[in-house]
Protein backbone atom coordinates (compact mmCIF):
# COMPACT_ATOMS: atom_id res chain seq x y z
CA UNK A 1 0.00 0.00 0.00
CA UNK A 2 1.39 3.34 -1.03
CA UNK A 3 -0.40 6.39 0.32
CA UNK A 4 0.61 9.97 0.99
CA UNK A 5 -0.95 12.04 3.73
CA UNK A 6 -1.34 15.77 3.31
CA UNK A 7 -3.50 18.60 4.61
CA UNK A 8 -6.84 18.86 2.88
CA UNK A 9 -7.53 21.86 0.65
CA UNK A 10 -10.82 23.45 -0.40
CA UNK A 11 -10.70 21.60 -3.74
CA UNK A 12 -10.94 18.30 -1.80
CA UNK A 13 -14.29 19.12 -0.18
CA UNK A 14 -16.59 17.41 -2.72
CA UNK A 15 -14.48 14.25 -2.57
CA UNK A 16 -14.47 14.32 1.24
CA UNK A 17 -18.25 14.46 1.31
CA UNK A 18 -18.33 11.40 -1.00
CA UNK A 19 -15.98 9.59 1.37
CA UNK A 20 -18.11 10.44 4.41
CA UNK A 21 -21.22 9.14 2.58
CA UNK A 22 -19.38 5.90 1.77
CA UNK A 23 -18.23 5.61 5.39
CA UNK A 24 -21.80 6.09 6.68
CA UNK A 25 -23.00 3.31 4.35
CA UNK A 26 -20.19 1.03 5.50
CA UNK A 27 -20.85 1.72 9.19
CA UNK A 28 -24.55 0.95 8.74
CA UNK A 29 -23.69 -2.31 6.95
CA UNK A 30 -21.58 -3.53 9.89
CA UNK A 31 -24.06 -2.71 12.66
CA UNK A 32 -23.21 0.94 13.35
CA UNK A 33 -26.04 2.99 11.83
CA UNK A 34 -26.24 5.59 14.61
CA UNK A 35 -22.78 7.16 14.88
CA UNK A 36 -22.83 9.64 11.99
CA UNK A 37 -26.49 10.58 11.65
CA UNK A 38 -28.32 13.49 10.01
CA UNK A 39 -25.58 13.96 7.42
CA UNK A 40 -22.77 14.31 9.94
CA UNK A 41 -20.20 15.58 9.36
CA UNK A 42 -21.82 18.46 7.52
CA UNK A 43 -20.11 20.17 4.59
CA UNK A 44 -19.75 23.52 6.39
CA UNK A 45 -18.15 21.79 9.37
CA UNK A 46 -15.57 20.02 7.21
CA UNK A 47 -14.91 23.24 5.27
CA UNK A 48 -14.09 24.88 8.62
CA UNK A 49 -11.81 21.97 9.57
CA UNK A 50 -9.98 22.44 6.25
CA UNK A 51 -9.66 26.20 6.83
CA UNK A 52 -8.36 25.57 10.35
CA UNK A 53 -5.73 23.15 9.02
CA UNK A 54 -7.03 20.12 10.94
CA UNK A 55 -8.38 18.05 8.06
CA UNK A 56 -6.02 15.68 6.25
CA UNK A 57 -6.39 13.37 3.29
CA UNK A 58 -4.83 10.08 2.27
CA UNK A 59 -3.91 9.97 -1.41
CA UNK A 60 -3.24 6.70 -3.24
CA UNK A 61 -0.47 6.07 -5.78
CA UNK A 62 -2.80 7.25 -8.59
CA UNK A 63 -3.35 10.63 -6.90
CA UNK A 64 -6.89 9.84 -5.77
CA UNK A 65 -8.08 10.92 -2.33
CA UNK A 66 -9.22 7.69 -0.66
CA UNK A 67 -9.58 8.65 3.01
CA UNK A 68 -9.69 11.55 5.41
CA UNK A 69 -9.24 12.33 9.09
CA UNK A 70 -8.86 15.30 11.39
CA UNK A 71 -5.81 15.69 13.61
CA UNK A 72 -6.19 18.30 16.32
CA UNK A 73 -4.04 19.49 19.21
CA UNK A 74 -5.38 19.49 22.75
CA UNK A 75 -7.42 20.50 24.52
CA UNK A 76 -10.57 18.89 23.19
CA UNK A 77 -13.48 20.28 25.25
CA UNK A 78 -15.39 17.01 24.97
CA UNK A 79 -12.55 15.28 26.79
CA UNK A 80 -12.78 17.48 29.89
CA UNK A 81 -15.32 15.08 31.39
CA UNK A 82 -14.61 11.36 31.37
CA UNK A 83 -16.86 8.89 33.19
CA UNK A 84 -16.21 5.29 34.23
CA UNK A 85 -12.44 5.73 34.09
CA UNK A 86 -9.69 8.29 33.65
CA UNK A 87 -7.20 9.48 31.07
CA UNK A 88 -3.75 7.95 31.29
CA UNK A 89 -2.19 11.38 31.85
CA UNK A 90 -2.96 15.11 31.72
CA UNK A 91 -0.14 16.00 29.33
CA UNK A 92 -0.73 17.77 25.99
CA UNK A 93 -2.12 15.38 23.38
CA UNK A 94 -3.45 15.19 19.83
CA UNK A 95 -6.84 13.82 18.86
CA UNK A 96 -7.77 11.79 15.80
CA UNK A 97 -11.35 12.51 14.72
CA UNK A 98 -13.57 11.61 11.77
CA UNK A 99 -11.43 8.89 10.22
CA UNK A 100 -13.23 7.81 7.05
CA UNK A 101 -12.28 5.82 3.96
CA UNK A 102 -13.90 5.03 0.64
CA UNK A 103 -12.89 1.39 1.24
CA UNK A 104 -10.69 1.13 -1.85
CA UNK A 105 -7.37 0.80 0.01
CA UNK A 106 -6.82 -1.61 2.89
CA UNK A 107 -4.80 -0.57 5.95
CA UNK A 108 -5.79 3.09 5.96
CA UNK A 109 -6.61 3.13 9.67
CA UNK A 110 -3.21 1.73 10.62
CA UNK A 111 -1.46 4.14 8.24
CA UNK A 112 -3.28 7.13 9.75
CA UNK A 113 -2.49 6.10 13.31
CA UNK A 114 1.15 5.50 12.39
CA UNK A 115 1.34 8.95 10.76
CA UNK A 116 -0.27 10.63 13.78
CA UNK A 117 1.94 8.66 16.18
CA UNK A 118 5.02 9.96 14.38
CA UNK A 119 3.83 13.49 15.19
CA UNK A 120 2.70 13.01 18.78
CA UNK A 121 3.55 10.42 21.41
CA UNK A 122 0.26 11.13 23.22
CA UNK A 123 -2.86 10.35 21.16
CA UNK A 124 -6.54 10.18 22.03
CA UNK A 125 -9.53 8.98 20.05
CA UNK A 126 -13.15 8.20 20.75
CA UNK A 127 -15.78 6.14 19.01
CA UNK A 128 -19.40 5.02 19.23
CA UNK A 129 -20.17 1.86 21.20
CA UNK A 130 -21.44 0.25 17.98
CA UNK A 131 -18.27 1.04 16.02
CA UNK A 132 -16.54 -2.29 16.53
CA UNK A 133 -14.24 -1.65 13.55
CA UNK A 134 -12.73 1.46 15.16
CA UNK A 135 -12.57 -0.20 18.58
CA UNK A 136 -10.58 -3.13 17.14
CA UNK A 137 -8.28 -0.75 15.26
CA UNK A 138 -7.60 1.29 18.40
CA UNK A 139 -6.84 -1.77 20.49
CA UNK A 140 -4.68 -3.34 17.77
CA UNK A 141 -2.68 -0.08 17.59
CA UNK A 142 -1.96 -0.03 21.31
CA UNK A 143 -4.66 2.32 22.58
CA UNK A 144 -6.12 1.68 26.02
CA UNK A 145 -9.78 2.13 26.79
CA UNK A 146 -10.02 4.95 29.35
CA UNK A 147 -13.73 5.59 29.91
CA UNK A 148 -16.70 7.40 28.40
CA UNK A 149 -16.77 10.93 26.96
CA UNK A 150 -19.71 12.84 25.48
CA UNK A 151 -19.81 14.58 22.10
CA UNK A 152 -21.60 17.83 21.21
CA UNK A 153 -25.05 16.24 20.96
CA UNK A 154 -24.60 14.62 24.38
CA UNK A 155 -24.22 11.05 23.19
CA UNK A 156 -21.54 8.86 24.80
CA UNK A 157 -18.37 7.67 23.11
CA UNK A 158 -15.76 5.17 24.23
CA UNK A 159 -12.51 7.05 24.87
CA UNK A 160 -9.06 5.67 24.15
CA UNK A 161 -5.53 6.93 24.71
CA UNK A 162 -2.10 5.78 23.61
CA UNK A 163 1.17 7.03 25.06
CA UNK A 164 4.49 6.13 23.50
CA UNK A 165 7.98 7.06 24.63
CA UNK A 166 8.84 10.51 23.31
Amino acid sequence: MEITIRKAVDADLDRLMEIFAAARRFMASVGNPNQWINGYPQRAFIAREIADGHCHVCVDANGRVVATFCFLPSPDPFYDRIDDGAWLNDEPYFVIHRLASDGSVKGIGQAVIDWCGARSHNLRIDTHADNRVMQRLAERCGFRRCGIVYVANGTPRIAYQRIREA
